[in-house]
Order: C-alpha cells, then sequence, then structure tokens
C-alpha cells in the first residue's frame, strides 16, 4: 500500500486472475503470526469495523474517488496496526482479520471506481489472503466473486467462470440463503458470459429462490456481503446484466429498474444511477427513446455529488448513445443532451 505509485502503474493480469487459493497461503500465513502489541478485544475490532462501514457508505454516496486518500491512510495505520496487534482470542482474530479483508475489498472497489484495474486486482488479492487467514465461512469466495465479476466488467471473461464456479464452491452450505443468492447470479453471469444460456437463466431462477427463502428466514447477512447494498438489489442488478448477455433488452431494463428501485436512495447514488443509465440503454436499445431519456434524467438527477470515473464514462457514452437522435431533430434528446454536457463540464 505504501509502494503506491508503482501498484498504481500496476497492469491487469489474467495470470493473477487465475491464482488458486493455494497460492496465497503464504501470504494469509504470514497474517497468522500476529506481531507483538496491545491485546485487541472485540471492542477494537468492532470500532474498525464501523470505520470502515463508514467508508463504505460514502463510497456508494460519493463515488471512489471520494474519501480514497484517507481511508487508504486508515488502512496502512488502524487496519495493519490491528493486524499486527495480538488478540483476546482466536475468535477476536479471526473477526479482526476479516475485517481487515473487508478493508482491503473496499480499497480495491475505490480504485476499480477510478479506472485503476490492476490496482484494483492487487487489493482484491490481498483481500482474498486475509479472508483465507480469517477462516470466515464463505469470505474468501465473495473475494473471488468479486474478481470474476472484474474479469467480466473488462470483457476477459477467459477464467470468469472458475473464479465464480470456485468462490461458490468456497461458500456452499457455509452462508446464510441471502447470500449464496450473490454467488448463484454471479455465476450465472459468467455462464451467460460463455454462451451457457439454458444453465445461466436455471441460475438466474436458483439466485432468486434463494434470496426469497434467505427472506423469508430473515437470514443474517455478514457485514463483508453487504459491500453493494442489499442482497436483493445486488440479484436483480446482476439478473439484468445475465438478460443483457443474452440479448433479453425487456427483461434487462425491467430488472435494472428493479434493482434501482431497492436500494435506499440516500446511500447508494452512484450504483442506482448506473443500474438507471443501463436501464435506460435497453430502452433505448428497444427504440422507446422519449422513456430512455426520462430513465437518464433520473440517472443525471442521482448522481449530484457522486466522483466516481465510472459515473463520468457513464455520461459521456450516454451523449454519443444520443448522438444520432439529435441528428433527426428529437427534443428530448437535445435537452437531455445538453444536461448531460453541463453536468461534465461541472465536474472537471
Amino acid at each position: 500500500m505504501n509502494r503506491r505509485r508503482f501498484l498504481a502503474a500496476s497492469a491487469y493480469s489474467m495470470a493473477a486472475a487465475t491464482l488458486p487459493l493455494q497460492s496465497v497461503q503464504e501470504a494469509a500465513a504470514r497474517t497468522r503470526s500476529v506481531a507483538s502489541g496491545a491485546i485487541a478485544g472485540h471492542a477494537d475490532v468492532a470500532a474498525v469495523r464501523d470505520m470502515v462501514k463508514l467508508f463504505m457508505d460514502m463510497d456508494e454516496r460519493h463515488g471512489g474517488q471520494h474519501g480514497r486518500s484517507a481511508f487508504v491512510q486508515y488502512l496502512v495505520t488502524d487496519i495493519a496496526q490491528l493486524c499486527r496487534g495480538r488478540f483476546a482470542g482466536e475468535e477476536v482474530r479471526a473477526e479482526a482479520l476479516s475485517v481487515a479483508s473487508a478493508g482491503a475489498h473496499l480499497a480495491g472497489w475505490k480504485a476499480y471506481d477510478s479506472g485503476e484495474q490492476g490496482l484494483a486486482q492487487r487489493y482484491y488479492l490481498q483481500s482474498l489472503a486475509l479472508a483465507r487467514a480469517s477462516g470466515v465461512p464463505g469470505q474468501d469466495g465473495f473475494v473471488m466473486r468479486t474478481m470474476s465479476q472484474q474479469g467480466m466488467k473488462l470483457h476477459r471473461p477467459e477464467h470468469c467462470l472458475a473464479l465464480a464456479e470456485t468462490g461458490w464452491d468456497r461458500a456452499k452450505d457455509r452462508v446464510d440463503q441471502q447470500v449464496e443468492a450473490l454467488f448463484a447470479v454471479t455465476h450465472a453471469h459468467a455462464l451467460a458470459k460463455t454462451g451457457q444460456a439454458p444453465r445461466a437463466l436455471a441460475d438466474v431462477d436458483r439466485a432468486h429462490a434463494a434470496l426469497a427463502a434467505g427472506v423469508r428466514a430473515g437470514d443474517e447477512v455478514p457485514f463483508w456481503a453487504l459491500v453493494w447494498g442489499p442482497p436483493a438489489a445486488t440479484v436483480h442488478s446482476r439478473t439484468a446484466k445475465v438478460f443483457e448477455t443474452l440479448g433479453d433488452r425487456p427483461n434487462a431494463a425491467r430488472s435494472y429498474a428493479t434493482a434501482a428501485a431497492s436500494r435506499p436512495g440516500t446511500t447508494y447514488a452512484r450504483i442506482i444511477a448506473l443500474d438507471l443509465v443501463a436501464q435506460a440503454e435497453q430502452q433505448a436499445k428497444q427504440g422507446s427513446i422519449e422513456q430512455a431519456c426520462t430513465t437518464w434524467d433520473r440517472a443525471i438527477d442521482t448522481m449530484a455529488g457522486v466522483k466516481s470515473a465510472r459515473t463520468l464514462k457513464a455520461v459521456r457514452t450516454l451523449r454519443a448513445d444520443l448522438r444520432p437522435y439529435r441528428a433527426r431533430g428529437v427534443r428530448v434528446a437535445a435537452e437531455l443532451d445538453e444536461r448531460a454536457r453541463i453536468f461534465l463540464t461541472h465536474q472537471r
């Protein structure tokens, strides 16, 4: 983390994306040998967890670039110090390393949101090592799930299915139903990306069944699985990506709309905006340009105060998508394009 310039220049590596779990065991073993220092108890871990949760909420509300330097500093001071300490017991140690893994995961997500994919991947690998060292059921699989999603987003699906499968295997029968739904729907997306439509749709159904069962049972969702908000919203958003990949635009648009409506708007501004942008794109591709412009307008409303490379890219793409409609003199397209232009000007 202190070698920031070197890490920031790192390229996304397919070799790193295919690392088996045993390859991170050496790094994980180092974290088991905690250095001498104060004895950390449940209260110390809870304090760090609360701070990480605060940064997680800020990240979703204001974007990955907001507070990023402060959070990296918190990682290299407070969280690193916690990991170097002595623990009151094995349970506290597991909690501490689990929280540290969630912190490294968030740092990776912030790098991802800023377009630094190589740096994000390195943080994810560190998060994986910490999760494995903690022994918390399913958390290492959750990080692999994130790494699979990163590869799919970068249009590098070569090993994403294996990552999704291995991550899910690490979590099966070890996590509650709502969390298992998150693994199932990511696996469905990876199947869709590799042209396996029937299996992908079967896993979508499995994800939604697990989600419903977990909600009925009142499953407790662990701290580290709440990165992108309520599991229901994440399942709907990822389901939309499955439909989009399979070319089913009506179902993709409906699922993106459901995902956006399933998250508290005051906390999850960035991801709601991105779901709305994706919904509008599906509407436009179906020829419903006025409906799409209305949805895009809502997305820009939601982006106010968000500092994210992904939201800026979404607005630039929006303007490109509107170009043929502007050329044909479609008034709503021209008005929205002007609003998008002003939005981008103010973001500089």
